[in-house]
């Protein structure tokens, strides 16, 4: 009994020490936890991940419903990234949510889904964001409060009502997103290189992949004239000095053409949609929100996030096999081009040089995103069969190419109606000065490749069908709206037909052209030919 007395007490210690050492092994606080994410990458693990085990992580980040144990929120900041102008009353509780000035959704995918529920889709009207709604703490217009951007006043004290405090828009879909982030990246190496080409006096057409942006004169003094640039919002037109060098960057994101790149675009929504911030816009090891977490999301985050909606599947066309529907939409597609639709909704935009290799980061990024020099680049081939399809393939008659059928020309148009004021706050302006708030109305050529099952139509999402749409052209596209309006019905029915055709095709379709059941489908058809005389007789 003695012997085994004094075993007992070390078999007991040992069992300790196991339990202690497995204990230890395992994930701490996992047991009853809710995250979406349990382990974020890690800097630099982006690079020892296979291209498909990336992206499929950055599907996950994007459909992730962020909670409060993982940094989801903002109890201190703003939506822009600033403190709360009342600092009292922190978006907790009943305030941690708000749908007009943020956080206003879980997940990127609560908005981004459709159609057929693809993550990094469109969305429905509901779905439809405040823009410059973020820079007030909680909107709630209480007529007691008058703090400047808390709830009620803007920077000069005005009262704000919900047609006036921020810019109504539709969600849009990243379809094909990839391609035309390279688009956008070759037309500004082509307009900065016409830019660095002037000399002293000098003025010539600033044209990138044959589209038209107007005029860039270089006075004799060194300042630059840029009256008769067209198309390119502020930020790329405006330099700190008279001599300083116009950037001309083509920033193809957001409906005012305010964001470069997918990575700018996701930095700053998951801040202010989630309040989840990322470290290389809010640093490392900080926590700016004081929600009591640092390091939300790592810079391996949001490069895997960027790459998944680069890679996503590009729209393509459903045509029936209907005779008459197939001779409408071959009307409507020339129809289309005669009345000057095609102007502004260029059909197809090449890429060259092998631009269809995507890569992280933009060179053209701001501050405050990652930036070439930081770390290693990443890149993929965005016609790999290995993505989602369909995908874009080279010319065959030209290996230097990828057509890219976007139907846009990367520019800003004025297309409201005399009697519209458009939105109510310039994004492109900064929101302390007075330009801000005189209101914007010129918006990017929408890409209509996806749009037949991407509704609603407009910046704003206000119009249920195309056919309003084109109505609702005034300015910069009244000769075309004009000239829609003067067609035959057959004419008008023949472009919706045409339009109809251009759609986001369900998951797995490998054809970029099918019928209505999906199948490939050849086109344009063959023409018929004639009978010779010969046989005639």
């Amino acid at each position: 009994m003695g012997r085994i007395r004094g075993r007992f007490p070390l078999f007991l210690l040992m069992g300790l020490v196991w339990s202690v050492c497995v204990a230890q092994s395992r994930p701490a606080a996992q047991i009853g936890r809710e995250v979406s994410i349990p382990r974020h990458l890690a800097d630099d693990e982006e690079f020892s991940l296979s291209t498909k085990d990336l992206i499929e992580y950055g599907k996950k980040i994007f459909m992730a419903n962020w909670t409060d144990q993982e940094g989801g929120g903002r109890p201190m900041t703003k939506g822009t990234g600033t403190a709360l102008a009342d600092r009292s009353k922190p978006l907790v509780g009943a305030r941690a949510f708000n749908r007009l000035s943020g956080p206003d959704a879980n997940s990127c995918y609560g908005c981004h889904n459709m159609p057929y529920g693809i993550p990094g889709g469109s969305g429905d009207f509901v779905t439809s964001v405040f823009v410059m709604g973020q820079r007030f703490d909680f909107l709630t217009f209480d007529a007691a409060d008058n703090l400047p951007t808390k709830g009620a006043v803007d920077e000069e004290k005005k009262r704000v009502t919900l047609q006036t405090a921020a810019d109504l828009r539709v969600t849009t879909g990243m379809f094909g997103s990839g391609y035309l982030e390279m688009l956008a990246r070759q037309m500004t190496a082509e307009l900065q290189a016409i830019r660095d080409s002037l000399k002293l006096g000098e003025t010539k057409p600033l044209v990138a992949k044959g589209v038209s942006f107007g005029k860039l004169t270089r006075r004799k003094d060194g300042s630059w004239d840029m009256s008769a640039v067209e198309g390119l919002p502020r930020a790329s037109v405006v330099a700190p000095t008279p001599v300083a060098r116009p950037n001309l960057i083509i920033r193809p994101w957001h409906q005012a053409s305010n964001v470069v790149s997918l990575r700018e675009f996701s930095n700053t929504a998951f801040n202010q949609h989630h309040g989840m911030q990322s470290t290389e816009r809010f640093g490392v090891d900080t926590d700016p929100d004081g929600d009591g977490f640092k390091g939300e999301l790592t810079r391996a985050d949001i490069t895997a996030v960027s790459l998944y909606q680069a890679t996503m599947a590009v729209p393509g066309r459903v045509i029936p096999n209907d005779p008459e529907i197939e001779r409408a939409v071959l009307n409507g597609e020339a129809v289309f081009d005669r009345i000057g639709c095609a102007s502004c909704h260029v059909a197809r935009l090449p890429l060259t040089k092998k631009g269809w290799i995507f890569s992280e980061p933009n060179p053209y990024n701001p501050p405050t995103n990652l930036r070439p020099g930081t770390t290693r680049a990443l890149s993929v081939d965005l016609n790999s069969s290995d993505l989602p399809t369909p995908r874009l393939t080279v010319d065959p008659a030209n290996p230097d190419t990828v057509w890219v059928p976007a139907y846009t020309d990367f520019k800003l148009h004025d297309i409201c109606a005399p009697d519209d004021p458009g939105e109510p706050l310039d994004q492109n302006q900064t929101p302390w000065t007075a330009k801000f708030r005189k209101g914007n109305r010129k918006f990017l050529t929408r890409r209509l490749w996806g749009a037949a099952n991407e509704p609603p139509y407009f910046h704003n999402g206000l119009f249920t069908t195309m056919r309003k749409a084109i109505l609702a052209h005034y300015g910069e596209a009244l000769q075309q709206r004009t000239a829609f309006a003067a067609l035959s019905a057959y004419d008008q029915d023949s472009i919706i037909e045409f339009l109809k055709t251009l759609q986001v095709l369900p998951p797995g379709t490998r054809s970029l052209v099918v019928d209505e059941n999906f199948h490939e489908k050849n086109w344009p058809p063959a023409p018929v030919k004639s009978q010779s005389l010969a046989s005639s007789r």
